[in-house]
């Protein structure tokens, strides 16, 4: 009866966190909206807010963990491709939950030349509709947003693939743009 009772205690756990990881927690930004604001530490410890990158198109990609493969693949994407970016005047920010300390390791270990935003309360995260949030742990959703030089949402990706995240992004701004 006791193991009974536990088998079904952690299928209830079990439960309630493939839903929280499927339902997500809140929206993304529709097109259009306003991007929500932010003011983030990088990975030299500056802050870096919204309003810094108003008059031109920002690309913020939310991703999971510094250092781990899908998250390197898509770092190296994103750098592999930021001359085309940077040729457009795009502005690149990659965020996730991770401390700056480590988007500094991350940055330096891969070459990579744009901004990684530090969002360890992971308020921006769900700003964006883009927490995966178990309390105790939480990561970002691999979601990527194209904003405006108003400094509206004009694209959103939603579970992007790692490897062909920048390639889409960019194709996205140019239509935009």
């Amino acid at each position: 009866m006791v193991l009974k009772l536990i088998l079904l205690v952690v299928a209830l756990l079990a439960g309630m966190l493939v839903w929280r990881i499927v339902r997500g927690n809140g929206a993304l930004p529709a097109v259009g909206s306003p991007a929500p604001d932010f003011a983030l530490p990088d990975q030299h410890g500056v802050t870096h807010a919204l309003r810094e990158y108003r008059g031109r198109w920002l690309v913020l990609y939310f991703y999971p963990k510094d250092q781990t493969p899908g998250c390197t693949r898509q770092a190296l994407c994103f750098r592999d491709a930021y001359g085309e970016f940077t040729a457009r005047g795009i502005a690149v920010c990659g965020i996730s939950v991770d401390q700056p300390a480590s988007h500094a390791r991350f940055a330096e270990k891969h070459g990579l030349p744009f901004t990684l935003l530090a969002d360890a309360k992971g308020r921006i995260a769900a700003a964006y509709g883009s927490l995966i949030d178990f309390g105790w742990l939480k990561f970002a959703r691999r979601n990527a947003f194209v904003i405006d030089p108003a400094g509206r949402i004009a694209a959103v990706h939603r579970g992007i693939d790692p490897a062909q995240s920048a390639e889409r992004v960019l194709r996205s701004v140019t239509r935009d743009s």
